[in-house]
């Protein structure tokens, strides 16, 4: 039986074997410790009952141990020259499936419906390459794709901003957007050291569990993300002068802006970072009445 694939050693003669080098472009950082893949997979409470999306497998060191213990993987790889590594390293596995696509543009979907027929429990596990984190989060929760969850590796400070509470520093656009769809939280820190090679950040895995719907019901949902958007433009600004500023007509209409503020009993000195989604789920519903 071969040696995990997620060893120093092992993963050193695989990329030698296959005269692999790595592609500073595409965000790549192979992790060598077997024990956090395990941890990560625990995170996400895979079973041979769940179907797993991945998402950059790499040469294959989590999609294996996934294989160990899930009905069915599926993994995005954008970079050609992984294939013939993966057809090698994953050989032993029937129920891994690698597809050669980039996942922002691949019609998640239809690969569901496809290859995960009959299976209730679907949750994406992935080390995301950190420079398409934030786009690849977000496609996976707005298109409405029937998952039980997510369980990515990222980089830690954006993890930080996902989890984090109002009022805080890192407490954002981001962190509403995530939230509003999921449960967010940090479940682990992983070292800089535990990767080849290794990336200049610390890493965090999140997990974040869908909702049934969502953290607060709106009149319009685009337009509440406007509203939230509008509100962080520049932080230090109180949340009238950044809605005043950054929201579409705005600045013809601050009276009313005020006026939807009182309404919504938020103070108008208060800024962006301090208002919690529900005091954001307000506001958005005041102000879809006057400004559309």
């Amino acid at each position: 039986m071969n040696k995990d694939i997620a060893t120093p050693i092992r993963t050193r003669a695989i990329l030698e074997k296959h005269g692999f080098s790595f592609k500073k472009s595409l965000g790549q950082n192979f992790l060598i410790d077997t024990n956090i893949l395990h941890r990560i997979i625990d995170h996400a409470d895979v079973t041979d009952q769940t179907a797993v999306i991945e998402i950059g497998p790499g040469i294959g060191a989590l999609t294996e141990q996934l294989a160990k213990r899930a009905k069915k993987v599926v993994a995005f790889e954008i970079d050609g020259r992984l294939l013939p590594i993966l057809d090698d390293t994953l050989s032993p596995y029937s129920n891994v499936e690698i597809i050669h696509e980039d996942v922002l543009k691949a019609d998640v979907n239809a690969v569901i419906q496809e290859k995960m027929k009959g299976i209730d429990d679907i949750m994406v596990v992935a080390n995301l390459p950190y420079y398409v984190t934030t786009p690849i989060i977000m496609k996976l929760l707005t298109e409405n794709l029937p998952l039980r969850g997510i369980v990515v590796m990222l980089q830690k400070e954006v993890a930080d901003r996902i989890s984090a509470e109002p009022g805080t520093k890192d407490y954002g656009s981001l962190s509403i957007a995530i939230q509003y769809y999921t449960t967010a939280e940090t479940v682990m820190i992983v070292p800089r050291t535990v990767f080849v090679p290794q990336p200049n950040v610390d890493s965090a895995v999140i997990r974040l569990l869908k909702r049934d719907k969502p953290a607060v019901k709106v009149e319009n949902e685009s337009f509440f993300f406007d509203v939230v958007r509008a509100s962080f433009g520049q932080r230090r600004k109180t949340i009238l002068n950044n809605l005043t500023t950054n929201l579409l007509k705005g600045k013809e209409s601050k009276a009313a802006i005020e006026d939807c503020l009182a309404k919504a009993n938020i103070d108008p000195k208060r800024r962006g970072e301090t208002l919690s989604i529900e005091e954001f789920g307000r506001l958005s519903d005041e102000l879809y009445k006057v400004i559309k």
